[in-house]
């Protein structure tokens, strides 16, 4: 990030305080009627992949968008890699011969992580508003994005509104598990989903404190997705016949440990580095300062140690590996042959792989485990916060969201946007999802969204597609 870029973002900080209205919408209640309906079918259209149901999720949307007016040429349902995964690519256009420049692509992902009725205080795939939230698997994750870009689509088109550029709506069926239907679409159908740049639903977003708005995260660059195995096995045997030397279980169990103990050096980038820089600025008093004290050289070490005990913090500082699965034994009176442990890691953009692979081969010591690569990482280039793009944002934000900072963000997670940018589409997350810091649900039980947020997020990206498409 240059210093001109820094100087631009640092101007949208000029409000040390964060605003603690309600931002106002300016949709008429059909459009909210509309969106809400859309949301709905969405949630209840169980796209678990296991399930192959982003087909129908898919034509769902496609039915929709034609339902509006949209040329049935425009609107295409895309069955692929394989007949369980659906992809939906709809193009709004604009007037033949506009200047307006290259198109625009905004995306989202119609799939969705599991989810057990049993684990759930209601049903993960009924929609429900209570207490002022919706609930239902993917009300966050990324349902919210997909609902939000098909009713705005809707929206504009209603309001007669010709975009000067094109725009390129793109809802995906496989983002949860191994990004195939964006590749697929990239490799495949590169001249539907071309674009100068790429805004996604499902990164960036509003980080909410006790229910205050304290900055809109603009997401720039992400972690790189690894999934690893770490396995020990024996010849098994009798259980009246004991061998704690051999069993695979006793084996595994202090690696996972020494794993569960161990954190990776504290690395800045830019992107995180401007976080902490401006997060500093808006917040007070010690967290404030800890901001500051990760940005030495070298960083302090109590400064590193109380933000690294916050979730939220700790993602942005360092590589981050953690066990999400385990599996051992065939039989409850027979000793194990096998225990496996899965190892989900998120690394740094820019580290080298075989660092963290060294790392964790490390921690196992011993030779009789083996590590192998599930999903092998693919690196992910930062995109540029040019003021082309961060100029109309800010304004937005200001309109919307008075008082409330942008703030450039590396994500923690993984979205499809990696295989744009590697694609050469530099790719920006602008969720405008207010979530509150510490009680985020996506992938977790009894996913929400605030009711409020939702129609302030359907707002934000109405407002967004028009100033950036033109027209």
């Amino acid at each position: 990030m240059t210093r001109s870029i820094l100087a631009l973002c640092s101007a949208a900080l000029a409000a040390a305080l964060p605003a603690t209205g309600r931002a106002q919408s300016q949709a008429s209640p059909a459009d909210r009627t509309l969106a809400r309906d859309i949301f709905r079918e969405l949630i209840e259209i169980n796209t678990t992949d296991s399930l192959g149901n982003t087909p129908r999720a898919a034509r769902a949307m496609a039915r929709r968008l034609l339902t509006a007016g949209f040329p049935a040429a425009d609107v295409q349902v895309l069955i692929g890699p394989d007949a369980k995964h659906g992809n939906l690519v709809a193009g709004y256009r604009s007037t033949p011969g506009s200047p307006g420049g290259r198109p625009i692509i905004v995306f989202a992902h119609l799939d969705v992580v599991p989810a057990r009725r049993s684990d759930w205080s209601v049903d993960p795939f009924t929609f429900l508003e209570k207490d002022g939230y919706f609930y239902g698997r993917g009300t966050t994750d990324d349902k919210v994005g997909d609902a939000v870009l098909v009713a705005n689509f809707i929206r504009l088109k209603r309001a007669g509104f010709t975009p000067a550029r094109d725009l390129i709506l793109v809802l995906t069926g496989d983002e949860e598990t191994a990004g195939s239907c964006i590749q697929w679409l990239v490799t495949k159908h590169r001249d539907l989903i071309d674009g100068a740049f790429a805004l996604n639903t499902d990164a960036g977003g509003g980080v909410l404190r006790d229910g205050r708005r304290v900055m809109f995260a603009v997401q720039a660059s992400e972690k790189v997705y690894a999934t690893y195995v770490l396995e020990a096995t024996d010849k098994g045997g009798h259980s009246s016949l004991p061998r704690p030397a051999d069993n695979p279980l006793y084996r595994l169990a202090p690696v996972l440990e020494r794993l569960a103990q161990y954190q990776f050096p504290v690395k800045l980038n830019e992107v995180s580095r401007a976080f902490f820089e401006q997060s500093a600025a808006i917040d007070t008093g010690r967290l404030a300062e800890d901001m500051r004290g990760v940005l030495k050289d070298p960083p302090d070490s109590g400064a590193v140690a109380r933000l690294a005990a916050v979730p939220f913090y700790n993602s942005k500082l360092r590589t981050t590996c953690v066990a999400t699965m385990l599996e051992a034994g065939h039989a409850e009176n027979a000793l194990p042959q096998s225990a496996r442990a899965t190892v989900n890691c998120r690394i740094l953009p820019g580290e080298p792989a075989s660092e963290v692979e060294a790392t964790l081969r490390r921690l196992a010591g011993d030779d009789r485990i083996t590590l192998r690569t599930l999903y092998a990482p693919i690196p992910s280039p930062p995109s540029p916060l040019t003021p082309a793009i961060m100029a109309p944002l800010e304004r937005l934000v200001a309109e919307q969201f008075p008082k409330v900072p942008i703030v450039p963000i590396m994500e923690a997670g993984a979205t499809d946007g990696l295989f744009l940018r590697n694609a050469g589409i530099p790719t920006y997350g602008v969720s405008a999802v207010f979530e509150e810091q510490n009680d985020v649900r996506a992938h977790g039980r009894d996913e929400r969204i605030g009711v409020q947020s939702f129609y302030d997020a359907l707002e934000f990206w109405y407002r967004m597609m028009r100033a950036f498409a033109g027209g």
